[in-house]
């Protein structure tokens, strides 16, 4: 909505794709943001901030529209980009406070209740457009003024209820458990917490220590899911238009998409927390090809192959991401995890936008079926990644017995 507002007020349709850069670059500055201040003063105080500002992005959108600045809703959207950046940190929160074998399944919880919101919002477009009419806004804005209410409320919320923070709560557990096991033995009798290759902590540690490699490789899974996903996903509308294909049949296909991409999230989580990191996201890199090859071979006026490829499509990611997600928790402490965690959704926020970039020149180049193919293929270079991460792990517990 924000590239149609920009091409209702400019007249043209020649800057309309600064908005989503705009957008792309606030959730990445966001991201980043949101993790300093979650480290140093508590999700609360992160999430609540990060929300607010989406709320004001929102409003200022609203107002741009209104006084028609196409300016103020350049800067406007640069804001407002920080309210999807913190909706997506929220999965991280969920961790905070879970026992090591379900955090997968916490993070499914977080994004599970984004579906309700994924998927309705589209559909609200058109009432709120109407909404907007009635109060003397321009219709394109009107989405933003239920944004504007959302992440507002959403701001509030935390901040009111998040108590005891969870995050602060697992920093004092992680402290006390410290000084327990420095306590009761000063041999090398204490066990870690997780994974051998989270970075621990000691009393006379650096207060900041580094990320394990898990860190890096769930960055690695998360960054790859996400440039394919988008790289297809992105195209997808277009080359449905361009073999006949009506708007209806567009808004089913990333409908359909877009409830894959959370919906499951709630049995992927149990899936990542029984059969493990690494395996899951192997499956994650499977399914992504999968959907790359059926988008390759589907033929342009067929909608169940496109159905079915966009539907694999959302699958994988959801499986990437929440594999990916507990890849970094198990790797970080919190002396180091929000701010990670924040600096790996810069990352991902960026490779997004790259994709969806990359995906318009690799089409006109060559044709959806390439970006497809091209897409599933990257996915799957995830799977040497996956197991050279396996093997350094292995030895890297040999070596610690």
């Amino acid at each position: 909505m924000g590239a149609l507002l920009a091409q209702d007020m400019l007249g043209s349709a020649s800057l309309a794709g600064l908005p989503i850069a705009l957008f792309t670059l606030g959730s990445a500055l966001a991201a980043f943001t949101v993790g300093r201040v979650s480290q140093r003063w508590g999700r609360r105080i992160g999430l609540g901030i990060g929300f607010s500002a989406g709320g004001l992005g929102a409003l200022g959108v609203v107002a741009a529209a209104v006084a028609d600045q196409v300016p103020m809703l350049f800067l406007a959207l640069f804001v407002y980009g920080a309210g999807t950046a913190t909706n997506l940190q929220a999965r991280y929160a969920g961790t905070d406070l879970a026992p090591d074998s379900r955090r997968a399944t916490a993070i499914s919880i977080a994004m599970v209740a984004t579906t309700l919101g994924a998927v309705a919002g589209p559909n609200l477009v058109e009432p709120l457009g109407d909404l907007a009419r009635s109060m003397g806004i321009p219709p394109l804005a009107g989405p933003f003024l239920l944004a504007a209410a959302a992440y507002l409320a959403a701001g509030v919320i935390l901040f009111v209820f998040l108590r005891p923070d969870p995050f602060l709560l697992a920093k004092e557990l992680a402290a006390a458990e410290a000084a327990v096991a420095a306590d009761t033995s000063l041999s090398d009798t204490a066990t870690p917490a997780t994974s051998p290759d989270v970075a621990r902590t000691a009393p006379d540690a650096d207060p900041a220590p580094k990320p394990g490699t898990g860190a890096y490789i769930g960055a690695t899974v998360m960054v790859l899911t996400q440039i394919a996903m988008v790289a297809i996903m992105t195209m997808t509308p277009i080359h449905m238009l361009a073999h006949g294909h009506g708007l209806g049949s567009v808004g089913l296909v990333i409908g359909l998409h877009v409830g894959a991409m959370w919906l499951p999230s709630l049995v992927t989580g149990v899936l990542v927390d029984k059969l493990g990191r690494i395996p899951m996201s192997v499956a994650a890199a499977v399914i992504l090809l999968a959907a790359g090859l059926v988008g390759a071979a589907a033929p342009g006026d067929s909608l169940g192959l496109l159905i079915l490829a966009l539907i694999l499509l959302g699958v994988g990611w959801n499986v990437g991401l929440i594999a990916g997600t507990a890849l970094v928790v198990d790797a970080t402490v919190p002396e180091n995890r929000p701010r990670t965690q924040g600096g790996i959704d810069v990352l991902i926020a960026l490779a997004g936008a790259g994709g969806g970039a990359m995906s318009g020149m690799v089409m006109a180049a060559t044709s959806f079926a390439y970006l497809s193919l091209g897409g599933g293929l990257l996915a799957l270079l995830l799977i040497p990644v996956l197991f050279w991460a396996r093997r350094t792990r292995t030895l890297a517990t040999a070596a610690a017995r």
